[in-house]
């Protein structure tokens, strides 16, 4: 267990898949609805448990899930590679607690957790604004790529930030 600002950072584990899931699907399913007016929508096995299970509790990940006051509000999973070049697989807040800072001092854990990155990878859909305003302006990544421009549900944004010049 590690602490952050007010936050603590534990690994994931089978335990926690099921908080995580619901958790998850919530954060997933509001961006859905809100930007795509559909009432679900995220990664394979998002809302069954299955992507929590395999990414977070069952890979060579890094993977935590974040509590504040003794509840669980969220969870991160990174790919940490041998060439520094490390990808952030999932990040998420419940959608109840958004918007109060957790999510940037998620990230801002990690930035500290991992300093000999030399640059970040991440994609998030294309229809999920509010994660576009997170990543550009909270954190500092950069947009580099547009996969899928044409297609509203399958339009991905792959963005980047370099740690180190």
């Amino acid at each position: 267990m590690e602490d952050y600002e007010n936050l603590q950072f534990h690994c994931i584990t089978d335990e926690d898949v099921a908080v995580l899931t619901e958790m998850m699907t919530r954060a997933f399913d509001t961006d859905t609805r809100l930007f795509l007016g559909c009432d679900k929508g995220g990664p394979t096995g998002y809302d069954n448990g299955e992507y929590i299970r395999k990414w977070g509790a069952h890979s060579p990940t890094h993977s935590y899930k974040v509590i504040l006051d003794d509840q669980v509000v969220g969870a991160v999973i990174v790919w940490i590679n041998a060439n520094k070049v490390n990808r952030l697989s999932c990040l998420f807040v419940d959608p109840l607690l958004e918007n109060r800072g957790i999510g940037l001092a998620i990230w801002q854990y990690i930035e500290r957790r991992y300093p000999e990155t030399m640059k970040w990878i991440a994609e998030t859909p294309g229809y999920s604004k509010r994660n576009h305003h997170f990543y550009v302006n909270k954190c500092g990544f950069k947009i580099v790529k547009i996969l899928s421009p044409m297609s509203r549900e399958e339009e991905c944004y792959v963005l980047e930030k370099e740690m180190r010049e």
